[in-house]
């Protein structure tokens, strides 16, 4: 194999982020008092908090405005008279407790970890993403993580690779791939740094994006066989 230095996502990469949100989300409504109607309450607070965080990767809108004012609009939209400063509080205090692992993940750090190097590189707050790799128990496969909060920069931002990548023992372009489920993210990002990429994909959809992967898999399982091929 010629890599040797894997920078993985984390949030449904290594971690079920999907699942993850939801628990957190449920708990933190069930702290402020409430209990009916948590699916279509989600639901909105998803789609808010997607487009919030593209905006941020765009560069247009700070992590510490989007933290409190996803859930700031989500309240605001359905008429609910709830602290938004408090509900981002509870809820980023939960996350590190909801932590679920997508299948195949610590197999997979384990394996490559005695390879080469294995590093994370996300966009999510920095003490918050710590705890969650702590409470996953990969953190003594991992040797660095890499957040958009330290840096500055948010991927696919060309300066957060070059921030990661100083964060490694070694690093050679030749030699290093990303592993990631985002397209607009992960992906070009890497097309943008010169480097190669895997795309996990375990919805299969159709990329329609402008991000060209080197590889994609549907299943973590499948990421050393498709680097070793």
């Amino acid at each position: 194999m010629k890599h040797r230095l894997f920078l993985f996502d984390l949030d449904d990469t290594l971690l079920d982020f999907k699942a993850s949100e939801k628990l957190s989300f449920t708990r933190t409504m069930q702290e402020l008092g409430l209990r009916d109607g948590m699916d279509t309450l989600f639901a909105h607070y998803q789609a808010i908090n997607v487009a919030l965080w593209r905006s941020f990767e765009a560069g247009t809108v700070t992590k510490d405005f989007l933290k409190v004012e996803r859930f700031r609009k989500t309240f605001a939209d359905n008429g609910i008279a709830c602290d938004p400063e408090l509900a981002s509080r509870l809820y980023l205090d939960s996350l590190p407790d909801t932590v679920v692992l997508i299948d195949g993940a610590k197999q997979l750090c384990e394996t490559l970890s005695a390879i080469g190097e294995v590093g994370i590189i996300t966009n999510g707050v920095e003490h918050i993403q710590n705890r969650r790799i702590a409470s996953s128990g990969l953190r003594e496969h991992i040797s660095f993580v890499s957040t958009s909060e330290a840096c500055g920069y948010a991927k696919p931002d060309v300066r957060f690779f070059e921030y990661a990548s100083k964060m490694a023992r070694a690093f050679s372009k030749t030699e290093a791939i990303i592993v990631g489920d985002r397209l607009d993210a992960d992906i070009l990002g890497a097309n943008r740094y010169g480097i190669e990429s895997c795309w996990f994909n375990p919805e299969r959809v159709a990329n329609e994006s402008e991000a060209v992967p080197t590889y994609e898999v549907a299943s973590l399982h499948d990421v050393l066989p498709r680097l070793a091929a």
